[in-house]
C-alpha cells in the first residue's frame, strides 16, 4: 500500500494545524482552547469523537465493527516556560509554551485521523484517537478512569514523541523498558530548637537532614545491581529560623526514579528504614512521605517489531535507530501499557540547518516541521497493518 500517496496533500494541513494550537499553549488539564480547536478539526474531518466529563479529554473514533480495536495517543498540554522564539505563530499565552512537542503530537494525531478517516475502507481494525491532556502531570490514569480503553475495548495502543537530539527523517526506539517511574519523596525531619552555643541542648533538624540526602545515595550504589538503574534525587530543601538557632525543621523535597517494580519497592523500603534509623541516631523524627507516581513503560516486544518493519520500509532501515539503554525520565503512556499492549517511540525533529536542536523543556525548543508529515505516515502505516 502507498502510504506516501495517501499522505500526499498532508504537509501543508499539517504544518498550519501545529502552527495554530502552538499559538495557544495550556497547562495540563486547563487545556479549554486547546480541547475546541481539536473539535473543530475533528467536526471538519467528519469523525465522531467523545468528550469526557472531568478532564479536558478527547477519544475520536472509527468503528468499523471489526473484531479488534487499536488506539493512538497525543498530549495535549504545555509547559510553564516563557518562549524566546521569534516566530509568527510564537506562545500568545504569557508564560506558557510548548516547549515539549505536544503541538506536533496533536498535529500528527489529527493529520493521521483525517487520513484513516478518508480511507476508512482500507481499515482491517477499529481505531480510537486519545488526545490526551495533562501528561506533564501524570493525568493519562484519569482518562483511563474515566473509560477510554473500553467500548470498544482496546486491544493494542501507540504513541510517539518528538526528539531533537534525533535527526528529522529518523525513529528511536526500545524493546523492553523505555522510560523510568516516578515517585514524589517528602520528608520532613523534624527536631529541637536550641541556641547555636549550645547544640548539645537541641536536636539540629539540618544535620540529620544533611546526612539524609547524603546517606541515601548508597541505597543506589550499595543494594542496586550495578547493570541496573534507579536515581534518588533532592531538587529542594527548606528549614532554618536565624543562624544562631539549632534548626527543628526542615523539608526536603525530592524525587525516586527505576526501571522496573522490584527496584522501585526495595529502594523504598530502604528509604523508611533509613530515615527511621538516622533520626532515631541523631534523636529526632523524620516523617517521610512518598507519593506514587508514573509507572516505568514497557514496550511489547511483537509490537516494537511491527514499527520498525513498517518505518524501515517507509524510511529505510538505516532511519530505525535500536535504543540500547533506557532513560531515567518518565513518559505517563505508561499507565496505558499497564492497562493493555503497545509501543511508544520517539520520531527525529532535529535539524541544525532549521536550529531545531534546542533539548525539550527549553524556551528556545521548536521543530523541523517535517517531522509532522513522517509521524503521521507512521502512524497510518502501523494501523493500517494491523488485521
Amino acid at each position: 500500500m502507498d502510504i506516501e500517496k495517501l499522505c500526499s496533500d498532508m504537509n501543508d494541513w499539517l504544518v498550519n494545524v501545529r502552527r495554530d494550537l502552538h499559538k495557544t499553549p495550556e497547562l495540563g488539564l486547563k487545556e479549554f482552547e486547546t480541547k475546541e480547536k481539536i473539535k473543530k478539526y475533528l467536526d471538519e474531518i467528519r469523525i465522531s469523537y467523545t468528550e469526557y466529563k472531568n478532564t479536558t479529554a478527547i477519544v475520536a473514533q472509527i468503528n468499523g465493527g471489526f473484531e479488534k480495536t487499536v488506539a493512538l495517543r497525543a498530549d495535549i498540554d504545555a509547559l510553564p516556560i516563557d518562549e524566546e522564539l521569534d516566530l509568527d505563530y510564537k506562545s500568545q499565552n504569557p508564560g506558557v509554551m510548548h516547549a515539549c512537542g505536544h503541538d506536533a503530537h496533536t498535529a500528527i494525531l489529527l493529520g493521521a485521523c483525517k487520513v484513516l478517516y478518508e480511507n476508512r475502507d482500507l481499515l482491517k481494525v477499529n481505531v480510537k484517537f486519545f488526545f490526551q491532556p495533562g501528561e506533564e502531570i501524570g493525568a493519562g490514569k484519569y482518562m483511563i478512569e474515566e473509560g477510554c480503553l473500553e467500548n470498544p475495548k482496546v486491544d493494542m495502543v501507540f504513541g510517539l514523541h518528538v526528539g531533537s537530539h534525533i535527526k528529522t527523517g529518523y525513529i528511536e526506539i526500545k524493546k523492553g523498558t523505555a522510560a523510568s517511574s516516578t515517585d514524589r519523596l517528602i520528608l520532613k525531619v523534624l527536631g529541637k530548637n536550641g541556641h547555636g552555643a549550645y547544640p548539645h541542648e537541641g536536636v539540629d533538624a539540618i544535620v540529620i537532614a544533611s546526612y539524609l540526602v547524603t546517606a541515601l545515595q548508597s541505597i543506589v550504589s550499595r543494594n542496586i545491581d550495578p547493570t541496573d538503574s534507579a536515581v534518588i534525587s533532592f531538587g529542594k530543601i527548606e528549614g532554618g529560623h536565624k543562624g544562631n538557632i539549632i534548626c527543628d525543621e526542615v523539608k526536603l523535597t525530592g524525587t525516586l526514579r527505576t526501571l522496573n517494580e522490584d527496584t522501585r519497592h526495595l529502594i523504598k523500603e530502604k528509604i523508611k528504614a533509613m530515615c527511621e534509623n538516622v533520626s532515631l541516631g541523631f534523636g529526632g523524627k523524620v516523617d517521610l512521605e512518598i507519593i506514587p507516581g508514573i509507572p516505568s513503560l514497557v514496550n511489547t516486544s511483537e509490537l516494537v517489531d511491527l514499527v520498525v518493519k513498517n518505518t524501515s520500509e517507509l524510511l529505510g532501515c538505516d532511519k530505525v535507530l535500536k535504543k540500547e539503554k533506557s532513560p531515567l525520565g518518565a513518559e505517563d503512556f505508561a499507565w496505558f501499557l499497564q492497562k493493555v499492549p503497545g509501543v511508544f517511540f520517539n520520531i527525529g525533529c532535529g535539524n541544525e540547518d532549521k536550529n531545531t536542536t534546542y533539548p525539550i523543556h527549553n524556551s528556545k525548543f521548536n521543530i523541523d516541521e517535517d517531522c509532522l508529515l513522517i509521524g503521521t505516515m507512521i502512524h497510518v502505516k502501523n494501523i493500517l497493518s494491523i488485521s
